[in-house]
């Protein structure tokens, strides 16, 4: 008799050992668990942001936008050559809007690149439009944005409308997707199903560490 509450007792102890072991583990990972990555999708608001450009002042994308029949939100680098291809074209296309009532907007997201050589990059290539650092990619997380170039672009009601490439050739363009994109939305007409979402071309977006995970695709 002895011998079976002795065996009983050890395995209730066994037992609630196990259960606490589980209930400690359990509650400690509560709250450092990392939350799933917010992110917008085609047709769906896209939320109010704030980035500092390279002189240090801040920016807000529903302020630059304000009024704007059209928003284009372009992650750009200073060091990816697939980018510097298309600066004569993103210089061509800001003119081309001008009195059509787009905003432009730049986002460098590359963690190696600095202010001073964004500052020297816009110069050189004559971007009189605002370009903002994204210094931990989280905007860059946010749209999905994996190469640069990369555009977004938002109706007047902040409405993703158009995610992707430019056009469809680093040198030679016969499809101009942005361009199209932007003369459907400025005239109140919707872009084809088929045509929302198109492949980048560029370099990957070389993002920070967060803990142990490397970030770039």
């Amino acid at each position: 008799m002895y011998k079976s509450n002795l065996i009983s007792h050890f395995f209730a102890v066994l037992l609630w050992t196990y259960v606490a072991t589980v209930l400690y583990f359990g509650f400690t990972n509560i709250g450092v668990a990392e939350e799933p990555q917010e992110k917008v999708e085609l047709d769906a608001i896209v939320k109010d942001f704030t980035l500092k450009d390279a002189d240090g002042a801040p920016h807000s994308l529903y302020v630059l936008s304000e009024e704007k029949s059209v928003t284009v939100v372009l992650f750009l680098a200073t060091q990816c050559p697939a980018s510097t291809d298309y600066v004569e074209r993103i210089v061509a296309l800001t003119k081309a809007y001008d009195d059509k009532n787009v905003q432009f907007i730049g986002i460098n997201s590359n963690k190696q690149e600095t202010v001073k050589e964004i500052l020297e990059y816009n110069k050189k290539h004559g971007f009189e439009f605002p370009v903002l650092k994204d210094p931990e990619n989280k905007i860059a997380d946010y749209f999905g944005a994996r190469r640069t170039p990369e555009v977004f672009l938002l109706d007047a009601e902040h409405v993703l409308r158009y995610a992707g490439a430019i056009d469809d050739s680093r040198k030679e363009p016969t499809k101009n997707y942005l361009q199209n994109a932007l003369d459907l939305v400025i005239a109140g007409k919707n872009i084809p199903k088929t045509s929302k979402k198109t492949r980048a071309i560029g370099c990957t977006i070389k993002r920070v560490r967060k803990g142990e995970v490397n970030r770039t695709p």
